[in-house]
């Protein structure tokens, strides 16, 4: 099954088509097309063209898509809705169920082949994930080979508690704030976003209404006024 995967959580705007066929354990993914554009600005610009230009590099058509994948954050306001807008819009144009994820799991899913002993259940391997939150802050999540197991979650580096992990990837900005080994996936890849929605993809479980994990307000907030006596 071909699939869309989009993700504007972070300042990288990405977008893929992943092949995903059911194998005798567990669901196997291959991307076929990739476009990632760091530019925390130009999510609204650039998404679209990037999806046009996966399919042209794959040779498919927008009717060999079979589903959509898309971050649900958490991220920033703006940029979060944009690829949450852009993966509806393509799912209701072509009838095709929208699955959404959480990015932070996405980040997990494609860097944990590499956490030292992190095949071995025993090793007690785990991973922190933290992605830029704005002001001074992140977001982030922890997690084991049997998945998240704390967050999602914002606050400054300072005050985040690492817990028992072992390793950690994300935003390069933030990962040396942590007395960590950094793993080299800094933002949710095609094949990482597919991954946590494969198994209910291949099932066809019907997706839950997609809803943005913000974390927290909006910069932008209407003003609240007092009456004057």
């Amino acid at each position: 099954m071909l699939v869309l995967a989009v993700d504007t959580a972070t300042p990288a705007v990405t977008a893929g088509l992943v092949e995903l066929e059911q194998a005798a354990t567990q669901p196997q993914v291959r991307t076929l097309a990739s476009r990632v554009t760091v530019d925390a600005r130009a999510h609204n610009e650039v998404l679209t063209p990037q999806i046009l230009a996966c399919l042209e590099e794959a040779d498919r058509t927008r009717t060999d898509i079979g589903a959509v994948v898309v971050g649900i954050g958490p991220g920033p306001f703006t940029g979060l809705r944009v690829g949450m807008a852009t993966a509806a819009a393509f799912g209701d144009a072509l009838g095709l169920p929208v699955h959404g994820v959480c990015s932070l799991d996405a980040i997990a899913a494609e860097a944990w082949a590499d956490v030292p002993g992190g095949q071995d259940e025993s090793s007690g391997a785990e991973l922190l994930v933290v992605t830029d939150a704005r002001r001074r802050e992140v977001y982030w999540a922890r997690y084991r080979r049997s998945g998240r197991v704390d967050g999602p979650g914002v606050c400054k580096p300072v005050d985040l508690d690492s817990g028992d992990a072992t390793a950690i990837a994300g935003s390069p900005s933030h990962v040396d704030f942590f007395d960590l080994p950094v793993l080299p996936v800094e933002t949710p890849s095609p094949a990482g976003l597919v991954r946590c929605a494969a198994r209910d993809i291949l099932a066809r479980v019907t997706p839950e209404p997609l809803v943005p994990l913000y974390l927290r307000r909006p910069d932008a907030v209407e003003r609240s006024y007092q009456a004057v006596r």
